[in-house]
């Protein structure tokens, strides 16, 4: 724990951000650093609260409570308040290969579940997470470690992503020969095109990460598509285990009349055109400038979205969710610790109420077609409210009649979520999907229907969190490990 009685002597308090419309002006990161005596008073504030939630990892009515990777948070907590920062440091990497990753973007399920969070505000776990690891690499403490005896194994890891790369250095750790193969330019899947660089510097977080695995050995081949690129019989025969990590970037596609319209674009072909442009300092391929957006979808990925249209200059930009509106505050069927279905104001929507006078979101919106200029573009979208009824047993949306109404846009963003992997490099390998699209494999051990072949992350689970894709690579790993050799011994 923190400071006795620490929870009631000090308020939650988190980094002061740029103000929105300063931060719209670049892509740099817009979260400021709180000094080390406010971060003890917020380690202080980890109470003793004799059975901690906050790192157990389990799932409550489809909702994540708690951390999947298990991080031992009031320790290291415990370790701030004191001033025993390189002590924290080490116990935040027994559990988590990559903590300034999951202290920028995780949405800290661990918070949603901190015991003080009934009472009062919770601890603020995710920015001393992310405080402890920048303080280590500008310490000096995050060093290259030397593998000392290989074991002769060859593993592929097929995705660079968090599950991929969470695996890779695992298996690099046991002293197996790793390859992660990635068919974008660059390593990191997600990481590096699916995340905007305000919330995840690609240069000096991603890539700092991807140097460092690189001198202890792990071989990155970016610009390299299994299947296509390098033929699956050949990685068969060069490598003694292959643990796919392809994430779920199959798009949930919009059924509407004027879909194929020109202008209307999944989210994530607009996100990585955007980072691409900047880390290229090109223009984009697909731009927002002078445009009024809509972006249909309200989570993380269409907030996303929301902001990279500010940046690139749009016109305007409204973000349409066909989910009613959260309360405010935790409803008697939502009760701790379970995730808060609780209404947040993420970035995106602070930057566009603070350039557009309002919240871009409109809830309880169904779009039902999308028009056409008369030339092939998108010129607007009819949409209509929608009330949730029960169906036969199942909540579904049914449009109101009389609310329909015709949305002017040119740039059409579906961010609608994900459905599965992506089937042709499944259906070359022969391995077996589920009726989700999901690559057949249990959480218990990670193979698929092919020998020596593995499953983890999106791929396996389907869209999820990325401490859960850190989670499976790491257990991942372990079976691997335990193909090759007959035992394990990796955490």
């Amino acid at each position: 724990m923190g400071k006795i009685k620490g929870f009631l002597e000090y308020k939650r308090e988190v980094p002061a951000d740029r103000g929105p419309l300063e931060r719209i002006q670049d892509w740099k990161e817009f979260h400021e650093e709180m000094s080390e005596e406010d971060l003890r008073d917020q380690g202080a504030r980890c109470m003793d609260c004799g059975t901690p939630f906050c790192h157990t990892g389990i799932m409550l009515k489809g909702m994540t409570s708690g951390c999947p990777i298990h991080n031992l948070i009031p320790e290291w907590n415990d370790y701030v308040y004191n001033g025993y920062w390189k002590d924290a440091f080490d116990r935040l990497m027994k559990t988590n290969n990559f903590p300034e990753f999951t202290g920028r973007i995780c949405p800290a399920p661990c918070e949603g579940s901190c015991v003080l969070g009934i009472i009062k505000p919770p601890v603020t776990i995710k920015n001393i997470e992310c405080s402890i690891i920048e303080h280590a690499f500008e310490q000096g403490w995050v060093e290259p470690k030397k593998i000392a005896v290989r074991s002769g194994k060859k593993i592929a890891v097929v995705g660079s992503g968090p599950a991929g790369l969470a695996a890779a250095d695992q298996l690099n750790k046991a002293g197996h020969t790793v390859t992660v193969f990635e068919r974008d330019d660059r390593i990191g899947g997600l990481l590096m095109y699916g995340i905007p660089n305000m919330k995840l510097d690609k240069e000096g977080v991603v890539q700092r990460r991807i140097d460092l695995m690189e001198q202890e050995g792990v071989t990155f081949m970016s610009g390299t598509e299994v299947g296509t690129d390098y033929p699956v019989e050949k990685l068969e025969e060069e490598f003694d285990a292959v643990l796919l990590c392809t994430g779920a970037t199959n798009p949930r596609d919009l059924d509407v009349e004027g879909r194929k319209l020109e202008g209307v674009h999944f989210a994530m072909d607009f996100l990585r055109a955007g980072t691409k442009a900047v880390l290229t300092g090109s223009d984009p391929e697909i731009s927002a400038r002078d445009r009024k957006v809509i972006v249909i979808g309200g989570g993380d990925t269409g907030t996303d979205c929301v902001a990279t249209s500010i940046r690139q200059g749009c016109d305007h930009v409204i973000q349409l969710e066909i989910m009613p509106k959260p309360p405010l505050e935790r409803q008697p069927d939502n009760p701790w610790p379970e995730w808060p279905k609780t209404l947040k104001v993420d970035y995106g929507q602070e930057e566009a109420a603070a350039l557009q006078g309002e919240d871009p979101r409109r809830y309880s919106v169904m779009t039902k077609k999308i028009i056409d200029d008369g030339n092939g573009k998108v010129r607007a979208i009819e949409v209509s409210q929608v009330e949730w009824v029960v169906d036969e047993g199942r909540t579904v949306p049914r449009p109101v009649p009389g609310t329909e109404e015709i949305v002017e846009a040119d740039l059409v963003l579906l961010a609608m979520g994900f459905l599965g992997p992506e089937a042709a490099l499944l259906e070359k390998l022969g391995v077996e999907q589920t009726e989700r699209s999901t690559i057949k494999a249990g959480y218990d051990d990670f193979t698929t229907n092919r020998e020596g072949v593995f499953a983890a992350g999106d791929a396996r689970r389907g869209q999820s969190l990325i401490v859960w894709a850190i989670n499976e690579g790491r257990a991942a790993a372990r079976e691997v490990d335990r193909f090759l050799t007959g035992e394990t011994n990796l955490p």
